[in-house]
């Protein structure tokens, strides 16, 4: 299937940096979207949402390319209706990780791939899970200072220090737990042509 680019509807820094893998050409355009919830109570339907919004609000605009967007929502196992955001202040990382301690948080990350000329959607939902050691204030605090996971689902970054706070991690792509599930994008790209690696 033909198409003139790939274009990543994000603004993300961590995602543009998953995509930076794969070698490819392509470029990132923000999708300027709203993202808060629509009545949603189950993460899985609020991420997909949001992804496929993200993708089709610049696939509309560049038809003849492909297009990638994906979104992320967490929650813990017990309270899977109230959706966990990015904290985006100090206080606010600590307080959620705070409610982190000893705890399994889900993630449910989604991938819309569209190519409007060609009426090509495809749509993938990832999940992963994370247990959570019991935390002290004081080594939340530090993990705080040090890594400023202020624009992180969740206040955490896995590919960083955030590891040192988790017990176990389940699930088949850790990237999906970064934002962007590389396995099921490079499976997809494959089946448009796209030569990887």
């Amino acid at each position: 299937m033909m198409f003139s680019e790939i274009i990543l509807a994000s603004s993300s820094v961590t995602r543009r940096e998953l995509m930076n893998r794969l070698g490819l050409n392509y470029r990132c355009i923000s999708p300027d979207i709203d993202e808060s919830p629509c009545g949603e109570t189950q993460a899985e339907d609020l991420a997909m949402r949001l992804a496929i919004s993200k993708a089709q609000h610049v696939a509309r605009q560049f038809p003849q390319a492909l297009v990638i967007g994906s979104d992320q929502v967490a929650y813990h196992v017990d309270r899977p209706d109230q959706f966990i955001g990015k904290p985006m202040s100090e206080a606010r990382a600590i307080e959620q990780l705070q409610a982190h301690s000893g705890q399994c948080l889900r993630f449910a990350t989604a991938l819309s791939v569209q190519i409007e000329q060609h009426q090509f959607k495809h749509q993938w939902i990832e999940h992963f899970q994370i247990q959570f050691r019991h935390l002290e204030r004081d080594e939340i605090e530090r993990y705080v200072a040090k890594e400023q996971p202020l624009h992180c689902a969740g206040s955490f970054k896995c590919e960083g220090l955030g590891i040192s706070l988790f017990e176990s991690m389940q699930g088949h792509d850790q990237t999906s737990l970064m934002g962007l599930p590389l396995i099921a994008l490079c499976k997809t790209l494959r089946q448009l042509g796209v030569q990887l690696p």
